[in-house]
């Protein structure tokens, strides 16, 4: 009879039903396409190039020094440890949740020896009484029949879920902000060179304007002209070799460790660093971002838990069960007839609650709103992201090409003023003029280049570019195949 009924609750709580909503995923609230104009490309690539999600990093920043950071960086980021070990704390969480579908058995072993006064015994006598027992049982096992356990392991499933695609975006941004900082590390000692450089001039200029004025040649206002350029040099020497140090110490901090002396030699700011990688479809976000992912996860994490709030309506049927033997004698424990059993089963139905289980479903379903919300919003904060590095990619390409041929212009004016002045047909202030505008036509290229990097980055970034190393070949396999575990 015991195993009877036991067999029939195991196969109750096995075809238990669910009452979890069926889920649905919120349509995209973003256009179907990018946006056309004058800021887009025309076309959006070449089909042989990879998504950017596929496209490994090392495929992607062909600089072997930046290859470099970002290896030391996914080695030592502390941020990028903590991902990973609040993804391993959620798949424990899920692993606690999935346990309560299963029951408990323990084994317990107990002895009692007692003895009564003669005045408390109901013989009149002192009694000594002995018992001994070994059981193996189930305590408080709940039947799992509306589901409500299955709804919470389904819950914490998705959020171990959602914990995973964390880390891959934690790894993503890591891979984007070490490649920002390299860049503009570069592109300040690149500004602090041509300070230097133009310092240099400026300090020349100056020399020679202080002998022609003590020769009477030059006006003091030359002379005063001319040493507010090196003064502002110099002032600029000063920021620029603040921000290298600066820069150097922000991309410690995201290595985790120290810059290490043996780094590769890098490649200039003019050469080629990034690849080129297509856009693709909006639809192709939903898939690639992790960020999405992740919020998808909450929401199905939400709809579950309406599920279990569904299930509180409804009777819980839990068991307790356990066999064993018990003897007076620890030597007859074992013996023919000393065989003990408990079988309790009981059942739990909700009458008054003062309207805390109909709450409780309100604020399940508020959850589920309120994530609806949050992925609707992180697609089309992940949609503006590719759309503002396609109109940097469609601009940035035609500003350089404008800046170039500036500096060059401006070259060629600093080179015709000098000699102009020289000669004495113009005076200083034509000089003074094109070395202004020289330098801040350098200085602004400069920037301008690295605008233009840092933006194809956050691009491929944007696209959910940066998660494997090699194209093809995924990063991380180990945590993909479930939270299961011992």
């Amino acid at each position: 009879m015991r195993k009877t009924l036991i067999g029939l609750a195991a196969c109750a709580a096995l075809a238990g039903c669910s009452l979890i909503p069926n889920y649905e995923r919120p349509a995209a609230p973003v256009e179907a396409a990018y946006p056309q104009g004058d800021a887009y490309p025309a076309a959006n690539g070449n089909g042989q190039v990879p998504a950017a999600a596929e496209l490994g990093w090392r495929d992607y920043f062909s600089d072997p020094r930046l290859q470099r950071l970002i290896e030391l960086a996914l080695e030592n980021n502390r941020n990028l440890r903590v991902a990973a070990l609040n993804m391993e704390a959620y798949r424990a969480q899920y692993r606690i949740q999935r346990a309560d579908l299963f029951p408990q058995v323990g084994a317990a072993g107990q002895g009692t020896r007692q003895r009564v006064p003669a005045d408390l015994s109901s013989t009149g006598q002192r009694i000594i009484s002995s018992s001994y027992g070994v059981s193996l049982g189930t305590t408080a096992w709940e039947i799992d029949l509306f589901g409500r356990l299955r709804s919470l392991s389904q819950a914490a499933l998705e959020q171990y879920f959602a914990s995973d695609e964390a880390r891959r975006s934690t790894h993503i941004a890591l891979v984007a902000s070490v490649a920002n900082a390299y860049l503009t590390l570069r592109t300040d000692e690149a500004q602090l060179a041509l300070t230097r450089e133009t310092l240099g001039t400026y300090e020349r200029t100056y020399n020679l304007t202080r002998r022609s004025y003590e020769e009477g040649i030059a006006s003091r206002l030359d002379l005063r002209q001319s040493q507010t350029q090196v003064e502002n040099a110099r002032t600029a020497l000063s920021r620029y070799t603040r921000f290298v140090a600066q820069d150097a110490n922000a991309l410690t901090l995201l290595l985790g460790t120290s810059l290490p002396p043996d780094l590769p030699e890098g490649l200039s700011l003019e050469q080629k660093l990034v690849a080129d990688v297509p856009p693709g479809l909006p639809s192709d976000l939903l898939q690639n971002r992790p960020d999405i992912l992740a919020a998808e996860h909450r929401l199905k994490s939400a709809n579950a838990d309406i599920g279990a709030a569904r299930a509180a309506f409804f009777p819980r049927i839990s068991l307790t069960a356990s066999a064993g033997t018990a003897s007076r004698q620890l030597s007859g424990l074992f013996d023919a007839g000393s065989g003990t059993w408990l079988f309790s089963p009981q059942i739990n139905l909700p009458i008054f609650t003062a309207g805390s289980l109909r709450a409780s479903l309100d604020y399940a379903r508020i959850q589920k709103d309120i994530n609806v919300a949050t992925y609707e919003q992180t697609v089309q904060s992940a949609f503006r992201e590719v759309a503002d590095g396609l109109a940097a990619r469609g601009t940035f390409t035609d500003q350089l090409a404008s800046q170039t041929r500036l500096v060059e212009a401006s070259q060629d004016y600093f080179k015709l003023a000098e000699g102009r002045y020289r000669t004495g047909v113009d005076n200083y202030l034509t000089l003074l003029d094109a070395q202004r505008q020289l330098f801040a036509a350098q200085q602004v290229l400069i920037d301008a280049r690295l605008n233009q990097l840092t933006s194809e980055v956050n691009l491929y970034k944007a696209l959910g570019g940066g998660w494997n190393e090699v194209t093809g070949k995924p990063e991380d396999t180990a945590s993909t195949g479930g939270p299961s575990g011992s």
